[in-house]
């Protein structure tokens, strides 16, 4: 049984974050995170799954370090309270994004051949794992903000991708064998989960108000026949254009390959505040958004979001997934270790960066912007 609206979160760090005391309250009593959740009205949770997160002398890469086994735990605590699974798998041991997608460690010196097979048996795995243990995720991300393709060097797509005419005819090779490439290791994935239940599969980029860019990506699996469910997109307005650009590419894309559309990471700050100095998110740049940054800027941006996918024509605007709203700024907590930001060649300073996009505040109190979930009404439920 599927929602009508998904109203959803990722909440992968919540175990570092309980780990190291982090606390959650609504009304000032302490709740478990996933109650809180069900009370306020979301009904999906979207994890995510790492390879093999730790260095070569054991020590986690922190960020949540994303094992299957702090996946599984989360799952089951998130069905318990009745929200529904969405399985984000990265293919790598760590993040991975359009500026890194990092094979896993153990998966280096594989062949093409070998490593499509190990993509195959890999889902399967995972996927079986999640079913002993009651716990398969309703939909599945194949891959996470594969703009750039997956499994590097061996399923990266072409640069110039926002931009096909600067590829000279005799690029034009390259450009289609490239693509071969990553499909070939996306349908490795979405097979292995076809064969493993009624779950439905999500191919997900950034950049989610960039219409060339989608139109590029999804006509090249078009082309070749992909069997896809969704497109997701990551929406963060303050990198990711406006709510006019996001409602243009939802539409089009929808409808252009007949899809259903579903933003699958967004977040916006209830204060520019930061409690270690170091939050992306500024005022600066939700002047560019165009929300003021408080907790009633937070809650009428997500408004507006939810109202904007519930619009797209088909009824097939399926929801919106928050990005880590539940990190909260506890000492220890990183969104990676030197050993993890050394496998994936991506260095920026230490610590929690997220903790004024949450829906708590720096204590752990839910705000008042978590509030929408219940207030908004999706047509679909009218």
């Amino acid at each position: 049984m599927k929602p009508t609206f998904i109203k959803g979160a990722d909440v992968s760090m919540l175990k570092e974050v309980e780990e190291l005391g982090g606390e959650f309250f609504l009304g000032n009593q302490k709740k478990d995170l996933f109650e809180i959740m069900q009370i306020k009205g979301l009904n999906v949770v979207r994890l995510r799954l790492w390879v093999n997160p730790y260095d070569e002398e054991g020590c986690p890469y922190m960020g949540g370090t994303n094992d299957l086994e702090t996946t599984i735990e989360l799952a089951r605590r998130a069905k318990e309270q009745g929200l529904q699974f969405i399985l984000c798998i990265h293919y790598s041991d760590f993040w991975t994004d359009p500026k890194k997608q990092i094979k896993p460690k153990n998966w280096q010196e594989l062949s093409f051949e070998q490593l499509e097979e190990k993509v195959y048996n890999y889902t399967r795995e995972v996927l079986d794992v999640c079913g002993a243990c009651n716990v398969l995720p309703e939909l599945i991300q194949i891959g996470n903000e594969t703009t750039n393709g997956m499994l590097w060097p061996d399923g990266r797509t072409p640069k110039y991708l926002f931009d096909r005419e600067k590829f000279e005819e005799m690029e034009a090779v390259e450009w289609k064998a490239a693509f071969d490439r990553l499909v070939r290791l996306l349908n490795a994935g979405i097979r292995a989960a076809r064969e493993s239940g009624p779950m439905r599969v999500i191919l997900h980029l950034d950049a989610g108000g960039a219409n060339v860019l989608y139109r590029t990506w999804f006509d090249e699996m078009a082309a070749r026949g992909v069997d896809y469910d969704i497109i997701g997109l990551s929406y963060y307005p303050i990198w990711h254009g406006s709510l006019e650009e996001l409602r243009f590419n939802l539409d089009d894309i929808s409808a252009r390959y007949d899809k259903e559309v579903l933003i699958i990471e967004t977040a916006y700050g209830h204060t520019a505040e930061s409690p270690t100095g170091a939050d992306i998110f500024t005022d600066e740049l939700a002047k560019n958004a165009g929300y003021p940054p408080t907790v009633e800027g937070q809650a009428q941006f997500l408004y507006d979001l939810m109202q904007t996918v519930d619009q797209v024509p088909g009824g097939k605007g399926l929801g919106i997934v928050y990005w880590e709203p539940a990190w909260l700024p506890v000492d220890g907590t990183t969104w990676a270790s030197p050993e993890g930001m050394k496998y994936g060649n991506d260095v920026a300073p230490m610590g929690n960066h997220w903790a004024n996009q949450a829906w708590f505040d720096f204590q752990g109190e839910a705000l008042d912007s978590i509030d929408v979930f219940r207030q908004f009404k999706s047509k679909k439920e009218c």
